[in-house]
């Protein structure tokens, strides 16, 4: 934070008067908006060059009228005193104070148009600076709102709505790259205002038709330009629409992520996506800035033009008032346009502010869970997974587990029952770290699971849920998920050993096949299927399954049933099973009741006691002799 502080305060220093930096520091402005301000420190040379040329384009712009006003002196008096500044070389080299007449509204065209070119030339770099800008503030505030993400514990996304973060993530970031360029724009625009209030006259119908048709052939000079930016227009929506579909994965899966442990490589991913959106908004960039500077730099060449045009026809022979010249080409061009925009921009800023304060209430980490890893590297379970006297709550008036002991040998199965919402996910969810118990620990052979780097531990299992997720890649690289130089061989066995080769060959390009967002192509069994293809290729030593045949018919369940067995060998395993008939070879069974441990022991034993698991195992058995007959 304080690397952070002093690079937003060199930024201030550089740019801002002393006195001002004082009123902006305690301004309400700097208080909202500090979390993004400080994000110029990553590019604040580039962002110092854009008000540098902005402001250097508005001198340049004042420069332009003073020499135009000399120029009119000239035209409109040729008898009178020069215009001078009383800056002796400014006087002769510039506005030619020395000089006859002809010979000096000639030398001040000439120092006319260099002028109008430098100006246009200094407001393109300081709109491809702003535009540059932009970019690297959209960027870096993806970069950052991604690692955010990245570092929450689950309950966070259990707690928050996916759509407001996508939202957040993609149009408001959008949205808030714009400010640094709306600024930009009203400093011109507002140094401008100043230099164009004069009064109006009648305009002159000669110089219209001419304008008019100076300008027709401006629009199609400009059109050029818009063709350019509708051309990349396209990429960028392509690259919107990617960088949109990784942010949703990486929101909707970040239990498999977790799970995984797929962090970097969803970092990849990520990063990839937001380069390449900032890439073609670059690119934009170069073409956006030049459309106004290219109209006001031909705009002012027809102004000079009209202004040559008129004193040689149209002045000279007492058809036009020079007055009326005057008026007709600063007002047209100058004082409207700047009014319009400054309205409009200003109603822009407004709208921005809500962005403003949600990806400022994202970034905060004042109000976030956040994940406190250990220092220890998991080597692998050797005796067990203790649980002592755990509590859990997502709210502390509603307690989901209370008084959990309970011990998971390695190596055996262990099958927790209970009725919906008795707790079973919850206290599996507790093994990987998706959850912190509330109260009690939990220990992996005799030391507290907080101590081990979360990444290590998660690395040594896997888990199979109710609800797999497939992500918008091939069945190969799904299998494979968070792996490295996995090879095909591998893979393969792997949706061999998991009963899916059968509906993999099937597929158009089998395991290369696109599976589309959430694997929309596959049915329930073939994700469990690619679920477990994904978990045999991980090679766990503790296996999670989270009801991981429930919803299915019952040949797809054969299937899964036949896989898990054959992914459970050697393993340490915790089941959770809504179908009893999938638990009667485990080595222990938890029932659970209202988040508390009412009977544990083998499947044989419960029964004999005729408690709760009986119980079950009564009503499930008139339900199967119903569903029979």
């Amino acid at each position: 934070m304080r690397i952070e502080i002093k690079s937003v305060e060199y930024f201030m220093k550089l740019t801002l008067p002393k006195t001002l930096r004082r009123l902006l520091r305690a301004s309400k402005f700097w208080q909202d908006n500090y979390i993004l301000l400080r994000e110029f420190k990553n590019f604040r040379r580039i962002a110092i060059l854009a008000v540098i040329f902005t402001v250097s384009a508005a001198v340049f712009e004042g420069l332009t009228l003073g020499l135009l006003l000399s120029f009119l002196q000239s035209l409109t008096d040729p008898s009178g005193a020069a215009v001078t500044t009383g800056i002796t070389w400014v006087d002769t080299v510039i506005l030619g104070a020395n000089n006859p007449v002809q010979t000096r509204i000639y030398q001040v065209s000439l120092f006319l148009v260099l002028t109008t070119v430098v100006r246009g030339v200094l407001f393109y770099l300081g709109k491809l600076c702003s535009g540059y800008a932009q970019a690297e503030l959209s960027y870096q505030l993806k970069i950052r709102i991604f690692e955010q993400l990245q570092s929450l514990k689950l309950s966070y996304f259990s707690q928050t709505r996916s759509g407001s973060l996508i939202n957040t993530v993609t149009n408001e970031i959008v949205q808030l790259k714009q400010v640094f360029d709306l600024m930009s724009n009203i400093l011109v625009k507002v140094s401008n205002l100043f230099i164009y209030i004069i009064s109006m006259f009648l305009l002159s119908w000669q110089l219209t038709v001419i304008s008019l048709m100076l300008f027709s052939l401006l629009t199609v000079a400009i059109s050029t330009l818009f063709k350019r930016i509708r051309e990349i227009s396209f990429a960028r929506t392509t690259a919107n629409s990617q960088f949109t579909s990784v942010a949703l994965e990486l929101i909707s899966g970040m239990r498999t992520i977790q799970g995984s442990v797929a962090q970097e490589f969803e970092r990849q991913k990520f990063y990839a996506v937001s380069d390449r959106i900032e890439q073609v908004e670059k690119r934009s960039a170069v073409f956006q800035a030049g459309v106004e500077p290219i109209t006001i730099t031909a705009s002012t060449v027809v102004l000079l033009g009209i202004l040559l045009f008129a004193y040689t026809f149209m002045i000279a022979s007492g058809q036009l008032k020079v007055a009326t010249l005057f008026t007709f080409l600063i007002i047209l061009f100058r004082l409207v346009p700047v009014v319009r925009l400054l309205n409009a921009q200003r109603a822009k800023l407004i709208n921005f502010q809500g962005s403003i304060d949600n990806i400022k209430q994202l970034l905060r980490t004042d109000n976030k869970p956040y994940l406190a890893n250990g220092k220890v590297r998991f080597a692998g379970l050797r005796r067990g997974i203790t649980f002592r006297s755990v509590d859990f709550a997502y709210e502390p008036d509603n307690p989901i587990l209370k008084n959990i002991n309970l011990t998971l040998e390695k190596g055996k199965t262990t099958a927790f029952v209970g009725a919906s919402g008795a707790g079973k996910t919850t206290l599996a969810d507790l093994i990987p770290r998706f959850y912190e118990p509330t109260l009690g620990s939990i220990q992996f052979d005799g030391r507290d699971i907080q101590e081990f780097d979360v990444d290590s531990l998660r690395h040594k299992m896997a888990i199979v849920s109710q609800d797999t997720f497939i992500f918008n890649t091939t069945i190969a690289e799904n299998i494979a998920y968070g792996l490295k130089d996995v090879a095909p061989a591998a893979i393969w066995q792997a949706a061999e050993q998991a009963n899916a080769i059968e509906f993999i060959q099937e597929m158009p390009a089998g395991l290369n096949t696109e599976l589309g967002d959430r694997g929309t192509r596959l049915s329930g069994g073939q994700r469990q299927r690619i679920a477990i293809a994904r978990a045999l290729l991980r090679n766990p030593e503790i296996l999670i399954l989270d009801e991981a045949t429930s919803a299915l018919d019952s040949v797809s369940e054969k299937l899964i049933q036949n896989s898990l067995e054959r992914l459970a060998v050697g393993r340490t395993v915790i089941t959770i099973a809504h179908r009893l008939s999938t638990i009667a070879k485990a080595d222990k069974v938890v029932v659970l009741d209202q988040g508390r441990i009412v009977e544990q022991g083998s499947y044989g034993e419960l029964l004999s006691l005729q408690g709760k698991l009986w119980k079950y195992h009564q009503t499930q058995h008139r339900m199967s002799e119903v569903d029979h007959h």
